[in-house]
């Protein structure tokens, strides 16, 4: 009889089914069963779990869970709906995931430097304008968060010829790229930037970390570009300053509630392009194979992949 590997998500059933397959595809030597199949023995026999969006009641019910595997790079719901869990948590890491953000953070930064949030408005209105287009060298790209995203998503950009700036909260060098950390690093980067991209985890240090003060230093020229989570940027107050022409235009790809709601303001404001939470989604056929990969090693070898420090949300 195959090991049992609880496969617990509160996606749709249409995407549940398609996890399954190809996490089976890839995991022969164990049986992946979604948590609704699981009888009680089963339940509190199983050591580790394959996760998307769990119900944190279904992971309570996993008592001798050594460790989960999550199928996203962001794990801050897992952390903040169990508390000190027991068991450890492995995000996803992927090489293509990163790769994918790469490309986008790379076509957004393009969208706002080539001015066609500007054109885009104008061809509503009628307007017949051509604005200026500075060279790639001549534009602050400003990257918030350098972990494995952050990272890809520079030497991107770098490679395009933009003149890119990092910054994190403990100190770090890259080649080619002006580099900053901490509070004062992070005052300073945001009057350099031009426009500003946010990839950072969310944490307890990182919530609400573009507050009114952060906001208010970046020029009006300014765009930003949120891929990584809503609460990190207080979207009320770069609402306001976008109405009042304080900044330039902001793409956002992350919200509070999602789906964003039908009567959010945010749909209404035209200095703003709403994403469906697409800037990088998991490769399916990828993120498999990584999950295989962990859980074989851990039978195996008994290694737990590396796994997330609850204190720092990361």
């Amino acid at each position: 009889m195959k090991r049992i590997i609880p496969f617990v998500s509160s996606c749709d059933k249409k995407l549940t089914n398609l996890w399954l397959k190809y996490l089976q595809n890839e995991i022969n030597e164990y049986e992946i069963v979604l948590f609704e199949k699981l009888s009680e023995h089963q339940k509190l026999t199983c050591d580790v779990a394959i996760v998307a969006n769990p119900n944190p009641l279904d992971i309570m019910q996993l008592k001798n869970l050594k460790w989960v595997q999550s199928l996203w790079a962001g794990v801050e719901k897992l952390l903040y709906d169990i508390s000190n869990p027991s068991f450890k948590i492995v995000r996803m890491i992927d090489p293509i995931l990163a790769k994918t953000m790469a490309e986008t953070v790379l076509t957004w930064s393009l969208f706002l430097h080539k001015n066609m949030h500007l054109y885009g408005k104008q061809q509503k209105q009628k307007v017949w304008k051509q604005h200026l287009e500075l060279l790639p060298e001549e534009k602050n790209i400003l990257i918030l968060g350098l972990a494995n995203l952050g990272l890809e998503s520079a030497k991107k950009l770098k490679e395009n010829g933009f003149n890119v700036l990092g910054w994190s909260r403990s100190k770090k060098e890259i080649e080619g790229i002006k580099t900053y950390f901490g509070n004062e690093g992070l005052i300073q980067s945001l009057k350099n930037a031009d426009i500003v991209v946010c990839l950072l985890p969310l944490t307890n240090q990182t919530k609400n970390l573009l507050n009114k003060q952060k906001l208010d230093l970046l020029h009006s020229n300014v765009s930003l570009i949120n891929f990584a989570r809503a609460p990190i940027v207080d979207y009320e107050y770069l609402s306001k300053k976008l109405d009042k022409s304080e900044l330039s235009h902001a793409v956002l790809d992350v919200f509070y509630e999602e789906p964003l709601e039908k009567d959010s303001l945010l749909w209404e404001n035209e200095n703003i392009t709403i994403l469906p939470h697409i800037s990088a989604p998991t490769n399916m056929k990828s993120a498999s194979k990584i999950v295989s990969k962990h859980i074989i090693e851990y039978y195996e070898k008994g290694i737990i992949p590396i796994f997330v420090d609850i204190k720092k949300g990361y």
